[in-house]
């Protein structure tokens, strides 16, 4: 079997064999250097970015959080751990990340001024940020040259220092956060007297072995980075240990605690206790950290343990369907409406959604100190999906049911346990229409989120995307809660897509939006509903690629042949008109979804009126080339009733696909023989399949794909059937076993370290490969140290390169195919 440099090596010269025509198109083949795009794209990669808005609990105040240019292939390239489906900076002990700040301001609501901050490091690389409940301080931690940092930012003076000079351990969480409102923090900090990382030894102790029991049928997902000998169980170890400690706002610290191999620390509401999750070896080369055995105390700040809650066993075998959870308890956490309070779920028949029984989760609560019995608030006959607290009379609950699409909205009493729950709202996941919204959030007197209501505790406020028949149109609802009614406060209006960030006053009279346009960049803007005024602008920000103003964007909609509606954005270049130009070559990317039901799959998503921001990861940036996009074109897959979508996956793909080029056409934006088909992840699996299918396509570009569904053997997506179990399915959804049926050029991209469960490199490289040996033109591009979403400049660069290069060579001229 061919290495994997071997793949490599064929990846960037052999192609230029079997596609090249001239000496030119063989030197690009052969030429392993990153490339640059025409200038236009590059001006893309290099457009402005951020600032990012993070509005302060109080409603005073807003963040404004400067985003930088992409990072550079040597910052990429730094050394990284990969432990148990952890990416680790080695030199950081922090989670790998791909956004920094490095700049932030401070926005006065009430005056529309902006401040800068003063204080902050010179190129600073700004990772985390925290509010304070009352709005006077914001916690944030920057990468410096040693370590993860803790600065605090004096709001009222618009000034930064750092408050510790002791190391956060930032690897499984942000280190820090605030403790019992604004006057102190809770924080991991890396071990004052560790012993150095332990080192590999060249020659090993022994084989590396691994051993399973037997037992029932399990959920065994192909996961990525996970530990491979005693040595990666040993630095997992290492760089997990951690010590608590308490950090006053003028900087004083109090270490608490023994070292522990601290995944999770959440500290109690009123900021007397701390939950403790550590991780218990055996550990396991086959699952990631969160499956693995768990330790769960519960510790006073005093540095006195109170109670060992529960040992977790590993989780070895879970039932194999995506409603599958672990049996006994899971997911501790606080109450946030109460000082001391412990939650947790309890799973009913083993964890297995197929059991046979009434009820599948309960929900517990416990509080402090912990020896009175455990109170049951709800029993559910769905999985848990999430709660949000408000009081003693007041909690929402929502469960759901993956395999029907279903959820649920329970109102619970958590300080009458005894009291029924009453169902809110009850509805499919899939079905946008009905959405109710999502309750509007505050900091409490403990700095925990819970629900904002109104003074009376009456009523609520629902936010959401408002998706309709019309496209989105974000709303602002007021809910009666006794009488369970709503009231329509707000909405957004053409030609602006504007959704709500913030209210300001009891009433909803007063909010904080967000509004864009199709040539206008995100803006905040006051909004007075009260009166006829209209809205006052706080930012004013130019449009970051001025050039490419005038691209059109259209919603359209059409029907396959089973008649299903489908939907897509249509976006042409700036002064193009299909009458006057005529038909222009087209790049059409999509991503598949699985659906229960025709009439979800026919509803209409997106905005015509969103602000056209060409992210350089999407299909937009050919707008720049010449090239006509139709962007996110629906690819339902549907199964209705007992029906399982994948089991007619390539017809239904098919159907969609031909719906969607016939309405192009028709509509004289592009010509049927210039059409490339594209897509990202599941979205290359659906282009190869397409290729390999239809002959719709003059080209195809598939990134970062999965095209053998034998190397994802228990599930994949919402398929939560095994290999053995659906066959047929796995065989004929897998675009490799059909590559012989590939005529059409594809271009194949993929990260060197993706770290997407099932999206090995391995996947593109067998799939050029297979295309090679069978003389199909294609192209394999491996690019280094990235992972399923691309980061570096000179990655993205290359991708917009070969991309462009591909169509150039492939779609633009392409002539009619001979009769």
């Amino acid at each position: 079997m061919p290495s994997v440099l071997f793949s490599r090596f064929w990846a960037t010269c052999l192609v230029g064999l079997l596609i090249a025509s001239s000496c030119n198109q063989q030197s690009l083949a052969f030429d392993n250097r990153y490339q640059l795009p025409p200038v236009e794209l590059q001006t893309l990669v290099d457009a402005p970015r951020g600032p990012e808005f993070r509005l302060g609990p109080k409603n005073r105040t807003g963040l404004l959080v400067s985003i930088p240019g992409l990072p550079s292939i040597a910052e990429v390239a730094q050394p990284e751990l990969k432990l148990a489906g952890l990416r680790i900076h080695a030199k950081m002990r922090a989670a790998v990340r791909s956004n920094f700040s490095d700049d932030l301001s401070l926005l006065d609501i009430a005056s529309g001024k902006i401040r800068k901050v003063t204080g902050l490091p010179a190129k600073a690389k700004i990772a985390d940020t925290a509010w304070s409940a009352d709005e006077k301080w914001l916690a944030f931690s920057v990468w410096g040259r040693n370590g993860v940092e803790l600065w605090l930012l004096d709001v009222r003076q618009a000034h930064a220092h750092k408050l510790i000079s002791d190391r956060l351990n930032a690897v499984t969480s942000a280190g820090f956060s605030w403790l019992n409102g604004s006057d102190q923090l809770l924080v991991r900090l890396l071990p004052r007297s560790q012993k150095p990382a332990p080192r590999e030894s060249l020659t090993p102790a022994g084989p590396h072995m691994q051993e399973t029991r037997g037992g029932k049928l399990a959920q065994t997902r192909t996961y990525p980075d996970l530990l491979k000998s005693p040595y990666d169980a040993d630095m997992l170890d290492w760089q997990l240990q951690s010590q608590l400690a308490v950090v006053q706002i003028d900087g004083s610290l109090r270490r608490f605690g023994p070292v522990m191999n601290l995944t999770k620390a959440q500290a109690s509401p009123d900021g007397k206790w701390v939950l403790t999750t550590q991780i218990k070896r055996p550990y396991s080369y086959q699952l990631p950290i969160e499956r693995f055995g768990q330790l769960i105390e519960v510790w006073g700040i005093d540095g006195k343990r109170l109670k060992t809650v529960t040992e977790v066993v590993m989780r070895e075998r879970l039932p194999s369907s995506n409603d599958a959870v672990q049996a006994g308890p899971r997911n501790y956490g606080w109450r946030n409406d109460q000082a001391a309070t412990l939650y947790w779920l309890e799973a009913q028949g083993g964890g297995d959604p197929d059991s046979n029984v009434r009820v599948h989760d309960i929900l517990w609560q416990q509080a402090i100190p912990l020896n009175a019995p455990p109170q049951k608030l709800i029993e559910l006959a769905w999985r848990f999906n999430q709660i949000l607290w408000s009081s003693e009379h007041l909690a929402l609950l929502t469960e759901i049911w993956g395999k029907t699409r279903e959820t649920r909205t329970w109102k619970i009493q958590p300080g009458n346990p005894a009291a029924k729950p009453e169902l809110l709202f009850s509805r499919r996941t899939e079905d946008q229409y009905s959405n109710p919204g999502t309750p509007l959030m505050e900091l409490n007197q403990f700095g925990r989120s819970v629900i904002r209501l109104t003074s009376d505790e009456q009523s609520m406020f629902l936010i959401g995307t408002g998706a309709s028949p019309e496209g989105d149109r974000p709303f602002l609802d007021r809910y009666y809660i006794p009488a369970e009614k709503t009231i329509r406060l707000w909405r957004s209006k053409a030609p602006y897509y504007e959704e709500v960030l913030g209210v300001m006053d009891d009433q909803g009279h007063q909010i904080i939006t967000s509004r864009e346009a199709a040539d206008e960049r995100p803006n905040l803007f006051l909004r007075n509903l009260a009166g006829n005024a209209p809205a006052r602008a706080l930012t004013n920000y130019p449009h970051p690629t001025p050039k490419f103003k005038g691209i059109q964007k259209r919603q359209i909609h059409y029907e396959r042949d089973d008649g299903v509606i489908l939907s897509a954005t249509l976006y042409l270049p700036p002064g193009y008109d299909e009458k006057r130009d005529g038909p222009r070559p087209m790049l059409m990317w999509a991503y598949p979804r699985e659906f229960k039901s025709a009439e979800s799959a026919s509803q209409i998503s997106g905005s015509p009126y969103r602000f056209n921001r060409i992210n350089v990861q999407g299909p937009q940036v050919m707008l720049a080339r010449g090239y006509t996009v139709l962007d996110g074109f629906a690819m339902p897959i549907i199964g209705e009733g007992r029906r399982e979508p994948n089991d007619t996956f390539i017809e239904q793909i098919k159907m969609n696909a031909q719906a969607a080029v016939d309405e192009v056409v028709r509509l004289g934006v592009a010509d049927r023989h210039r059409i490339a088909i594209g897509g990202h992840s599941y979205g290359a699996f659906m282009a190869a399949n397409l290729l390999a299918h239809t002959s719709l396509f003059k080209a195809g570009i598939a990134r970062s794909g999965a095209y053998n569904r034998s190397l994802t053997p228990f599930g994949f997506q919402a398929e939560d059937r095994n290999y053995w179990k659906a066959f047929d399915t796995y065989q004929e959804m897998a675009p490799f076993n059909y590559a012989d049926e590939i005529e059409a050029p594809l271009l194949l991209i993929h990260g060197e370290d993706d770290n997407n469960p099932g999206t090995f490199p391995m996947q593109s490289e067998r799939m050029y490969q297979a295309l090679q040996g069978l003389g199909t033109p294609a192209r394999l591009v491996m690019l280094p140290y990235e992972s399923h979403i691309y980061r570096a400049r000179e990655s993205l660069m290359h991708m917009l390169w070969e991309q462009d290069q591909w169509l150039n060579r492939f779609v633009k001229n392409a002539k009619p195919n001979a009769k």
